[in-house]
């Protein structure tokens, strides 16, 4: 399953990072932030939850920008 979420982040080398974080979270199998459009696309990886794969990109992303949010 791939979703599209709205992402707010302030910069292009921040956003790179992100996509860095979340590839690595459990039950990503492919990530792509786009920082001009702002959003980010996940491709889960089979049988995962999407709540709890989000909650954990997220709080990746926030490590990276404390004030990032992710619409889902």
């Amino acid at each position: 399953m791939t979703k599209t979420y709205k992402i707010e982040v302030d910069c292009a080398n921040c956003a790179n990072k992100m996509e860095q974080a979340a590839s690595r979270i459990e039950g990503v199998a492919e990530v792509n932030v786009a920082f001009m459009a702002q959003k980010m696309t996940v491709r889960f990886a089979e049988n995962s939850d999407e709540k709890t794969v989000m909650k954990a990109v997220l709080a990746a992303c926030r490590k990276i920008e404390p004030d990032c949010e992710i619409v889902f």
